[in-house]
Order: C-alpha cells, then structure tokens, then sequence
C-alpha cells in the first residue's frame, strides 16, 4: 500500500502563500457561477454551541467544477477578544474528489476573512453603483480590513472612514490600511458617523443571535450599499425596512438560519448571490435605492481558495508535510 502523506499549513503558512485579492475574487465568483448552474453541493451549516452567542460550524462543500472537495471546523466566540484570543478560529481540510484521501489541513482565519471580504465586494458589483469614492467600516477587525481591501479592488475608492468601540484597535487600522490601500482612512468617533454620507457601509462585529443594533433608519443615504457580515447585528429593523432591495448569499441558509432564532428584525430577501452573479436577477434597480447584503459565509467560498492556496503552497516549498 502507497505510503499517504497530508500538507499541514499554518496561519503563516497560508499567509505566506499570499493570494492576491483579485484573485480571491476570481475564485469566489467562479464558484458562484457553478452553484447557480446546480453544480455545487453543500449542506447547510451544523454546529454546537458552548456558549451564549457562540458557535462552532461544520460546513462541507463539493464543487466538482473546480475539483474541490473538504470542509471547514470554524469557531466564532466574542469573549475570546478579552481573552487576547481570535474571535474566529478553525481549520480546513481537503480531500482528493476521487479517492477521499485527506490532502491538507489548514488554518482557516486567512481564507476565511478574505473570502468574506470578496463575497461582500461580489455583491456590491451588482447592488451598488459603479463610481464609489467613499467607505464606512464598523469594526476595525480581520473582516473590517479584507472588506474594504475587497471593495477598494472593485471600485475607485478614496476615503474610508471607520469606528471601533476599541480606541486602539481603531488606530492601529488607520495606520496599516491607509498604507497598504493608499487610501485616506479616517478614524471617527461614532458608528453614525462610518454611515452617514458614505456611498458603500460594511459592518462586521460579533455575531448575536438577539441583536443589539446601534445603526438607525436615515443614516444610509439613498443610493447607498451596506454589506453586514454580522448578520444584521447592528441594524435596527426601522434601518432595514427602509432598504429598497436585500440580497444574502444563499436563500436555503438564511431561511435556517431564521429558523434557529437569527434574522427576526430582519426583512426578506428577494434573491441571492449566485442568481446575481448568473443574471438571471437583476441587480441594483434604480440610482436612488438603498441596497443591502446580508451573507452568511459560505462553505462554497472556503472551497474555492483553499485548494489554490494548497496548490501553490506545494509550488513554494511552504508547510509540513505529515504522515497519515
């Protein structure tokens, strides 16, 4: 029997692999274009839950299309910010699509947050208008960084302005992304303010199950595009009643989702990602309409990036190899 052996990548490691943003793009699109062909299979999410407002997912996907095939163990928990700790932790492992023999094991963070990132810029290729100069960003965070990094790529940005209840975390975002996007990235002192007056908003907090939103009816101007990671955590009802068009990732998800407590503010959608990235639903009606995305995170996307970054890994002499 051939001696097996698995690539086991790091948070580094997959850092180091260094996958452009456009190419996560690339990637996350593609696997769309494949679900809205019926050519993927992923189960909704199941998880455990240890503690109030925490998670902890598995999400498989197959995605034949681009010979992908594994699943993500990711762990969402709050408190672990004061506990010095990552909210979002886990791993990822792929398998060969024809054997099922385990091929690689790695950690999930990197992938996760630019996937997000490319997911929520995807949907605003469609829901938003075209010349965007200006960003608000609450939660200076991984999500809140490759968010704007994902939106800065799509359209022709200018100023950020971003709001973190962690004065610290708030300056040290300004600092790096202003230097890596080239942006103007102003530090506000109010959530108001990252929304007022600002052509895309992104809000990517914590995630609760019973919201507490801060984020108002009339602060999103007309015209405007919000994508909220966090599940709609910080928008009240009275905010999203009056967006004219919501789109999420995946339709099937959201309605589990509401079933299992999340969403009871928040209205319907009218379609998801896939059906927008096919065409075969229209995108942004009017110049004036507010539009909002409310993605959930998608097994589909993980599996799109992580076999690149396992390919070019191998490519790089990057990780360790282990025995099976």
């Amino acid at each position: 029997m051939n001696k097996q052996s698995l690539l086991y990548l790091s948070k580094a490691d997959v850092a180091q692999v260094g996958l452009d943003i456009h190419t996560v793009l690339k990637l996350v699109e593609r696997a769309f274009h494949e679900k809205a062909a019926a050519k993927v299979e992923m189960p909704s999410k199941i998880g455990i839950h240890t503690m109030p407002d925490a998670f902890i997912h598995a999400m498989p996907a197959f995605i034949p299309g681009m010979e992908a095939s594994g699943i993500k163990w990711v762990s969402s928990f709050p408190t672990n910010l004061s506990r010095g700790l990552p909210n979002i932790q886990g791993l990822i492992v792929l398998n060969d699509i024809e054997t099922g023999v385990p091929l690689a094991v790695m950690d999930c963070t990197w992938i996760t947050a630019y996937r997000t990132g490319a997911a929520s810029a995807l949907s605003a290729r469609f829901l938003a208008k075209p010349d965007n100069r200006t960003a608000g960003i609450i939660a200076c965070g991984a999500q809140g960084k490759t968010n704007l990094e994902a939106l800065a790529a799509v359209f022709p940005l200018e100023r950020a302005y971003v709001y973190d209840t962690s004065r610290e975390a708030q300056e040290k975002y300004v600092a790096e992304m202003s230097t890596r996007l080239g942006l103007e990235v102003v530090g506000v002192q109010s959530p108001r303010q990252a929304v007022e007056g600002m052509d895309l908003v992104v809000t990517s907090g914590p995630i609760q199950r019973k919201a507490e939103p801060t984020i108002e009816a009339g602060w999103l101007k007309p015209g405007a595009f919000a994508s909220s990671v966090d599940f709609g955590s910080y928008w009240t009802n009275a905010s999203l009643v009056e967006m004219e068009q919501i789109a999420t990732d995946d339709l099937a998800q959201f309605q589990f989702y509401r079933g299992l407590g999340y969403f009871d503010h928040v209205p319907e959608p009218y379609t998801d990602l896939a059906e927008l990235v096919s065409g075969r639903v229209q995108g942004r009606l009017s110049d004036e309409a507010r539009t909002f995305a409310i993605n959930l995170g998608l097994a589909l996307e993980d599996m799109a990036v992580a076999p690149q970054v396992y390919r070019k890994a191998k490519e790089m002499g990057i990780g360790t190899w282990l025995d099976l």
